[in-house]
């Protein structure tokens, strides 16, 4: 038997500890007194193999035993297990490891010809690639060609002998992703990153041949300085070699293989068989069950500050039972599991004054106060405050143009000068004489010729209001031309802003809203005539959201925010007016620093429009086309933005 503490990889041969030695001394002299071999090489460990392993004369007689089945497979965090089974006991195995390759000696089994060939075993993606078994003049002998790094384990069972081996990682990448590890923690407990395991005991090096378990667990006791209590029904003999394994890895082999398990406490450690430690455990629980079956009852008054008494009762009751139902089996709930009570237990409340009354032994009653008393805190609040701008701004400009010719009927000449002068005092005197004498009728006056104005193209510029107009007439042998060249512009921009604010505890909706009803007159017929009916339509501003702060301080919002304006009504004749309705909404889920604002909304809308109206071919005519056409041109604008701000209102506990 050999026991070596060991860091790093240390030769095949290697000098045995003094504590070691003095353990394998007193076994050998406890052999002796037991009746078995008692020479003197056999007391001191002279005989081992050439891995310090145990070698028992006895076991190498020809014929003893033989390999029966070998076999590969693929383990755990890509290691390679190797499992020789025998077809009877007393097979003693010996693993050396020669520079890339794993040899196992069997110096008492035969090999079958039927096993004697080569494995390729490279599809299994271990260190493993191929696996050579061959006889030899003293037994069997296999051998494991490795790739890479890797470190070897090997343990017996029974008529089993597994040997693993298990990829290391490189020295430099493991010193870089374990810069966190303590100092001589072993690679082996990293061997898969899927692993629940992770080992950090001291490594050390053990070699085995048959040895009691009960010797195996105080080699461990003493180098992990842990008192190990061992059970009378642990029994039986261990064969291991292990390399460099850290020590707890080390005892969990040991009890794995012999179906064996541990329990902790402090300093100690129990080692039993499964079945006794999982009878013990299942005792142990009837009698708390016992226990609380035969428990006094107490009553407790919990009074509730911040939280609802009514909730926390129904949280600690039916919700944590239909938490704890077993699936696909109704009403499987065990009658002792009753979530936060016993089977005796019961809770109640008083909405009167916000109280728990609560009847229960007193390990569930101070339990039920802790936890009412973690829940019991006041919420901390939210002001969600938004703004709603609304921006319009238009532009238009329009051009226009009067023009016409006229003149008179008959195309007479008209004069005005001397001759028409003369022609009118001429007729005032004898309109005078006339007057003189009443006998006879004053004449009438001659008549002026008139010429009738006209226009042949009349579009000028005709906005919402009238525009400036510049005109000119031309008179001139009984004809008038009349132009007249009208503008006009307007601009125009509006904007509102709504700025609506809330306060809400948090993950509590709130709503506010602000706004009008619209009244309209609706008809419906029936057997008595037409009957009038006044409905009301609504046009609010609304905010509705619903916060939550997260554990990094800052606030999830889920909200919507509205805008509705009358935009003017409808006219549906003899059956009266029908309200139009703008409507501006938006429905969003946004994540937002503590006192960040943020835009969660916005649309913009432009619109360019040109008109011109002509007189074909002559409206073409460069410069003079424009005494026959009217343009227009207009733009509008309009922009809404939605802004929200949240404010986190941190409440103390009183």
């Amino acid at each position: 038997m050999t026991f070596t503490n060991a860091k790093q990889m240390q030769p095949v041969r290697r000098h045995l500890p003094s504590r070691a030695l003095a353990v394998a001394l007193a076994l050998g002299l406890a052999t002796v007194g037991a009746g078995s071999m008692s020479s003197p090489a056999h007391a001191a460990g002279i005989g081992q193999s050439a891995t310090g392993g145990m070698a028992d004369p006895a076991k190498r007689l020809p014929d003893a035993v033989s390999v029966s089945a070998i076999d590969f497979k693929r383990g755990d965090g890509g290691s390679g297990k190797l499992i020789l089974r025998f077809s009877g006991n007393g097979a003693a195995p010996d693993l050396r490891t020669m520079g890339s390759n794993v040899v196992i000696d069997i110096g008492n089994a035969q090999l079958p010809a039927s096993l004697q060939r080569p494995i390729n075993v490279v599809d299994f993606a271990t260190p493993v690639q191929r696996v050579e078994a061959h006889a030899t003049s003293s037994g069997a002998q296999l051998v494991l060609g490795t790739k890479g790094m890797f470190e070897s384990m090997a343990y017996q069972s029974g008529n089993e002998y597994i040997v693993e081996i298990v990829p290391r990682a490189n020295p430099v990448a493991a010193a870089t992703a374990g810069a966190g590890k303590a100092m001589g923690a072993a690679s082996s407990g990293d061997t898969s990153a899927s692993a629940s395991v992770r080992y950090s005991g001291k490594p050390v090096t053990f070699n085995f041949q048959d040895v009691p378990v009960r010797t195996v667990l105080q080699l461990i006791a003493e180098e992990s300085n842990l008192n190990i209590v061992a059970a009378d029904t642990v029994q039986g003999n261990v064969t291991l070699r292990l390399v460099n394994v850290p020590w707890d890895q080390a005892l969990d082999l040991v009890l794995q293989a012999k179906s064996l398990d541990k329990r902790r406490n402090g300093n100690v450690v129990w080692v039993a068989p499964q079945k006794e430690i999982a009878d013990f455990e299942q005792a142990k629980e009837d009698a708390r069950i016992n226990l609380e079956e035969r428990a006094a009852k107490v009553t407790e008054y919990i009074p509730v500050n911040y939280a609802n008494a009514e909730d926390i009762a129904r949280l600690l009751t039916e919700e944590s039972k239909g938490n704890q139902m077993t699936g696909g089996q109704p009403g499987g709930q065990n009658a002792q599991d009753r979530g936060f009570l016993s089977g005796r237990g019961s809770i109640s409340f008083d909405k009167r004054t916000n109280t728990l009354l609560v009847v229960d032994i007193p390990q569930k009653v101070e339990g039920i106060k802790k936890l009412v008393q973690e829940l019991d805190k006041p919420v901390d609040q939210v002001v969600i405050e938004a703004r709603i701008v609304i921006a319009n701004e238009n532009v238009a400009r329009e051009l226009g143009a009067k023009f016409g010719i006229t003149g008179t009927g008959n195309n007479n000449k008209i004069y005005y000068g001397n001759s028409i002068a003369n022609n009118i005092l001429n007729q005032n005197a004898i309109t005078n004489a006339a007057l003189a004498n009443s006998t006879t009728p004053p004449p009438s006056p001659p008549a002026v010729p008139t010429i009738t104005r006209g226009l042949n193209w009349n579009m000028p510029a005709a906005l919402q209001n009238p525009g400036g107009s510049l005109a000119l007439s031309i008179l001139n042998a009984g004809y008038a031309l009349d132009v007249e060249l009208s503008a006009i512009q307007e601009q125009g921009r509006a904007e509102v802003i709504s700025n609506p604010r809330v306060v809400t505890s948090n993950q509590k909706e709130a709503t506010i809203r602000q706004g009008k009803e619209i009244g309209y007159l609706t008809v419906s017929g029936g057997q008595g005539g037409n009957v009038p009916t006044v409905q009301f339509k609504e046009a609010l501003l609304e905010l509705k959201v619903t916060p939550t702060i997260t554990n990094d301080g800052r606030v999830f919002l889920n909200m919507g925010v509205k805008k509705d304006e009358l935009d003017g009504f409808i006219s549906l004749g003899s059956f009266g007016q029908v309200p139009q309705i703008a409507r501006r909404e938006v429905n969003t889920a946004v994540l937002v620093d503590d006192g960040q604002t943020v835009v969660i909304g916005g649309v913009y809308e432009f619109n360019d429009t040109t008109d011109i109206s002509k007189v074909p071919f002559l409206g073409d005519i460069p410069i003079l086309g424009n005494l026959f056409k009217n343009k227009s041109r207009s733009k509008t604008k309009a922009e809404l933005l939605i802004f929200v701000t949240p404010k986190v209102m941190r409440v103390a506990q009183r």
